[in-house]
């Protein structure tokens, strides 16, 4: 009987172990990674792009008066500082002009010191009596005059001294000259283009993004940028800027299946990198949007 009970009781102290072993295994177990809920796609906006000069960076110079030009000192792909003479218009007749002007202004200051001569010594001889008080008014009268005059003769120096500044036509900012509009002996009318200048070391892209995909463009985003001439080819760039409002399309699509009635978006591109494209290359952008939900 005792050897019965001894071996009931060993067996069940052997279940019981190995029932703690298997559950200590089962605890030992790592649990299951945890799956990483997938990301959002992110949507890719196709658009078309020309590049250009940042604002105030292209300027188109035109005459400030109608004349002749005499000298153009520019070429296509010269590089110019701001304030360089570019064209100077026929000057001869301004020049006279203001010869003469300038020799009335010599006669007008020179009857300004007669007259302030006479007016001391009238002062002086009415203060003895010598001379009527109409006398001196008088003296004061002709110098009032002399100096007017001295006055309408500078006035019309500095008229002429305008005039001519204006036959010389300087770069208003610093670049280089894209096209001559203007050729050596040609009549030009005020206002009428010489030559068109552009900072060519700060340029960007104008894309035109459908306005479906408005939504889906942001500030800072990543862009691809391809052009024809460059095949195979492609450079990074970020969207600059995002304007408030839609306009009607201005670039012919490179795709012939994408419509050109349609509105767009004009989003501003920057170069992320130094690249071989020309002020005016037509390019084709992909722009990455924001993650679609």
């Amino acid at each position: 009987m005792k050897k019965t009970t001894l071996m009931l009781t060993t067996a069940v102290a052997v279940g019981l172990l190995a029932a703690t072993a298997i559950s200590a295994r089962g605890l030992a177990r790592p649990a299951a990674a945890a799956v990483p809920a997938p990301s959002a796609p992110r949507a890719m906006v196709a658009a078309d792009g020309r590049v250009v000069a940042y604002p105030g960076g292209e300027v188109v110079v035109g005459a400030e008066r109608a004349g002749r030009v005499v000298r153009l000192l520019v070429d296509e792909g010269t590089a110019v500082r701001k304030g360089a003479l570019l064209a100077e218009l026929e000057s001869d007749e301004l020049r006279a002009a203001r010869g003469e002007d300038r020799a009335r202004l010599a006669e007008a200051e020179a009857e300004t010191r007669l007259a302030e001569l006479t007016l001391r010594r009238r002062e002086d001889l009415a203060r003895e009596k010598i001379v009527a008080a109409h006398d001196l008014d008088q003296a004061r009268r002709d110098l009032e005059t002399a100096q007017a005059r001295v006055e309408t003769a500078r006035a019309s120096v500095a008229r002429d001294e305008a005039q001519l500044r204006r036959t010389r036509i300087l770069a208003p900012i610093a670049g280089t000259v894209t096209a001559r509009h203007a050729q050596p002996g040609e009549m030009m009318e005020a206002g009428q283009k010489v030559v068109t200048l552009a900072d060519l070391s700060r340029l960007r892209i104008e894309g035109e993004a459908d306005e479906a995909d408005a939504s889906t463009l942001a500030v800072g985003a990543p862009v691809e940028i391809r052009a024809d001439g460059f095949p195979g080819r492609a450079w990074a760039g970020r969207v600059e800027e995002i304007p408030g409002s839609v306009t009607l399309r201005r670039l012919k699509p490179q795709d012939p299946g994408r419509p050109t009635d349609t509105r767009v978006l004009a989003v501003k591109v920057a170069f992320a990198e130094a690249t071989p494209l020309k002020l005016g290359t037509t390019v084709e952008l992909e722009i990455v949007g924001v993650p679609v939900r």
